[in-house]
C-alpha cells in the first residue's frame, strides 16, 4: 500500500512532467543541448556521396598544403539557403560534426533568384572555390574571419573583403523559406559562428573552407 505522502509525491511528479512537455521548456533545453553537443547528421545518399568525394579531394589538398588534417568546412551551394548547407566535416572519421545555415551573395541585386557566381571586386556574388581561413577581427558585423581565395575562381576574395562572419538575419535552424542574402560573404548565424570560433582559433594549422556547387 502506498502511503498518502508517497502518492502525493508521485502525483506532483506526473504534473511536473506534463507541464514540462507542454510548456516548451523541455524542447528548448533539448535544442540547446543538441547545439552544444553536436550529433551526427544524416543526408540523402546522393548528397553524402557527393560530400565524401569533396572531402576526399580536400584531404589530398590539405596533405599537400599542411592545413588542419582533422577538420574542414564544406559549403554546398546546390542546396537551398533554407537548409543546412555549411558542414563541419570530420576528416578522420568521415562524418559530419555539425551543420548550419549560410547565405550566398546577391550579386548587387535586391534579391537574387537562383545562383550566380563572380570573382571581380564589387560584384557582390559568392565565389566558388577553396579558401584558407585567416585571422579573426572585429568588423562591421562583429567577429569575423579573413578569407584567402586559393583558386582562380575566388582569388579576389581578400580584395573584395569577403569574410566569414555572423548576422542575426540568419536563423539558428532550418526554415521554410530562403534566408537573407549577402554581398558575397558566407554569413552564418551568430550562435553557429560561436561554435566555429574555437574550431578555427584553437587549430594549430589553417582550416580549409570549400564552397562548391
Amino acid at each position: 500500500m502506498f502511503r498518502p505522502r508517497t502518492l502525493l509525491l508521485v502525483f506532483l511528479l506526473v504534473i511536473s512532467l506534463t507541464w514540462l512537455s507542454f510548456s516548451g521548456v523541455w524542447k528548448k533545453a533539448k535544442s540547446g543541448w543538441a547545439f552544444d553537443h553536436p550529433q551526427q547528421y544524416e543526408l540523402p545518399a546522393f548528397n553524402f556521396k557527393k560530400m565524401k568525394g569533396k572531402a576526399e579531394e580536400a584531404r589530398s589538398f590539405i596533405a599537400r598544403k599542411g592545413y588542419n588534417s582533422s577538420i574542414c568546412f564544406l559549403i554546398d551551394m546546390s542546396l537551398p539557403s533554407s537548409q543546412n548547407r555549411f558542414y563541419v566535416y570530420d576528416l578522420k572519421r568521415d562524418t559530419i560534426k555539425n551543420s548550419g545555415l549560410v547565405t550566398h551573395g546577391r550579386c548587387n541585386q535586391n534579391w537574387l533568384n537562383g545562383r550566380k557566381y563572380g570573382n571581380t571586386v564589387g560584384c557582390g556574388c559568392t565565389s566558388l572555390g577553396k579558401y584558407k581561413i585567416g585571422y579573426s577581427y572585429n568588423g562591421k558585423f562583429g567577429l569575423a574571419f579573413k578569407l584567402y581565395g586559393l583558386d582562380s575562381t575566388n582569388n579576389k576574395a581578400f580584395d573584395r573583403f569577403v569574410v566569414l562572419h555572423g548576422h542575426d538575419c540568419v536563423p539558428e535552424s532550418e526554415v521554410k523559406d530562403e534566408i537573407c542574402q549577402s554581398d558575397g560573404c558566407p554569413t552564418v548565424s551568430l550562435n553557429f559562428l560561436q561554435y566555429l570560433k574555437p574550431v578555427i582559433t584553437e587549430s594549430g594549422k589553417p582550416v580549409l573552407l570549400w564552397i562548391y556547387e
